[in-house]
């Protein structure tokens, strides 16, 4: 009989342990290695992409692909959704998020688009404290090098990237403007801002 009582105890002990692990949530550790690997690994499918010689519309195409793969789309087109976001129904946020994706990919696109010819080279990483900022250098030709700062976290679960600085303009800064402007535009209606960024 003790030793039931030792064994009921000690299994309480281990669920007891699990279920403060469950209530705490889910730890991630993105460390200074893994932010550099993903945006060396990023910047190798950019690169790819660029030297790949494929049409604008194809490297576009390339380019959703890879946002889908390394960002953080959910909290980039949240973040520049802005208060909204927190009122919207969940179907709408989806079919909005859906639609921010293809919108920002073919943006983006556009501007890699203007590096064929050129490179991105990973020269460093710096701890911001919250995520990790991945400097790089884009040498074009014909004109001066400049940097791209890409920012990481591990916030939704996975390590991926949840801004871009080109040349000293943020991405999520920008988009936050941007979208702010459209939606005001629509009189707060998301779902005819999705039915635009969709086109």
């Amino acid at each position: 009989m003790p030793n039931s009582n030792k064994s009921h105890i000690a299994r309480r002990t281990v669920l007891a342990g699990f279920a403060s692990c469950a209530l705490a949530g889910p730890v991630f550790a993105l460390d200074r290695r893994e932010a550099t690997q993903l945006v060396d690994q990023l910047v190798g499918q950019i690169n790819a992409a660029i030297d790949s010689g494929i049409s604008e519309t194809k490297l576009i195409g390339r380019f959703e692909r890879i946002f889908a793969d390394y960002a953080d789309v959910n909290i980039i087109a949240r973040s520049a959704l802005g208060p909204a976001a927190r009122t919207a129904k969940p179907a709408e946020i989806e079919a909005y998020v859906a639609a921010f994706r293809g919108y920002i990919a073919r943006k983006y696109g556009k501007r890699f688009h203007e590096f064929v010819g050129g490179k991105i080279v990973v020269t460093g990483t710096s701890d911001r404290g919250k995520f990790y900022e991945v400097m790089a250098v884009t040498d074009l030709r014909g004109s001066a090098p400049f940097e791209v700062a890409f920012r990481v976290s591990d916030r939704s679960g996975r390590n991926l990237f949840f801004d871009i600085i080109i040349e000293g303009i943020s991405l999520l800064s920008s988009e936050r403007v941007e979208i702010g402007a459209l939606l005001d535009a629509r009189n707060g209606n998301i779902a005819k801002l999705t039915q635009d960024l969709a086109r």
